[in-house]
């Protein structure tokens, strides 16, 4: 393979029955980075492994979680972003704690659901504080809570921490029946300590590993998403957010194996106005 990009039906071409049966077969044993690592091959920028197969689908929009979380939008802007949504289908909006309720007010009668954060954007919070902020989110209006897990206790091995951190949360919204998916920020972790944050966000029932809150140093990385999905297996989502911009982008973290995006850039990427969406941020 040379380090020239390849294209999709290319990509798609190199990926045999066998190798995807034998990712599969190995997902749910993947323990250790190693593990993940031999499964995804050195290869894995470039692998195309969705679902039931390596098809990238062609309606973007269900999968987009469109998306305002700066500090700085104000009610307009989260009456616009309701408004788009439920033009273009989006999966969800999502947004900061103290729009959900304007949020869902908007979007009542719609299939797109309202998204919260927890613990945003550093998940330096207590887990009761964690807990306590999922429910009041949820009574407010959200469907779906992505929350940030204890990086600082992930990094200094304290996976007990990590693991009652994001159960709190899972508990607070699968009683009410809501969503939890627990983002890694994966640009500060080591593959290890992505293993680890996985196997712990699935073994605490989660709903999805999502790659990043958009706010750190980096984003979603087409490796991470495939290292992420190689982790949990085939039935837990994942999420890639954080300088997804284009259709392109989209394109390839779903080829990846991520089940649900998050783009402030959604319109764009749907319109297929790629140049006009460069210049956005999660």
């Amino acid at each position: 393979m040379t380090d020239q990009p390849l294209d999709r039906d290319l990509l798609i071409e190199l990926i045999t029955r066998e190798v995807v049966s034998t990712l599969a077969k190995q997902a749910d044993r993947c323990e250790t980075a190693d593990g993940v690592r031999k499964a995804v091959g050195t290869g894995a920028d470039r692998i195309a492994f969705h679902g039931n197969g390596s098809d990238v689908p062609m309606d973007l929009a269900r999968y987009i979680d469109h998306t305002a979380l700066k500090p700085e939008t104000t009610a307009a802007e989260i009456d616009k972003l309701c408004e788009e949504a439920e033009r273009f289908r989006f999966a969800s909006v999502c947004v900061n704690p103290a729009w959900v309720k304007r949020a869902a007010t908007n979007l009542r009668g719609s299939s797109v659901k309202v998204c919260s954060v927890i613990g945003f954007p550093l998940g330096a919070t207590p887990p009761e504080v964690k807990a306590f902020e999922a429910r009041r989110a949820i009574r407010d209006g959200a469907r779906e809570v992505d929350m940030v897990v204890n990086i600082g206790a992930l990094k200094s091995g304290d996976h007990e921490v990590v693991r009652t951190d994001i159960e709190k949360v899972v508990d607070s919204a699968h009683e009410a029946g809501a969503i939890v998916k627990v983002i890694l920020e994966t640009v500060l972790l080591t593959d290890e300590e992505k293993v680890v944050a996985s196997s712990l966000a699935k073994k605490a029932k989660a709903d999805f590993v999502k790659t990043s809150t958009g706010f750190s140093t980096g984003g979603a990385t087409v490796y991470d998403v495939a290292l992420l999905r190689e982790t949990v297996g085939p039935d837990m989502g994942v999420k890639a957010a954080g300088g997804v911009r284009t259709k392109s982008d989209v394109e390839d973290m779903l080829a990846a194996g991520a089940t649900r995006i998050g783009a402030s850039a959604g319109v764009q990427i749907v319109a297929g106005t790629e140049e006009d969406a460069r210049g956005s941020s999660y």
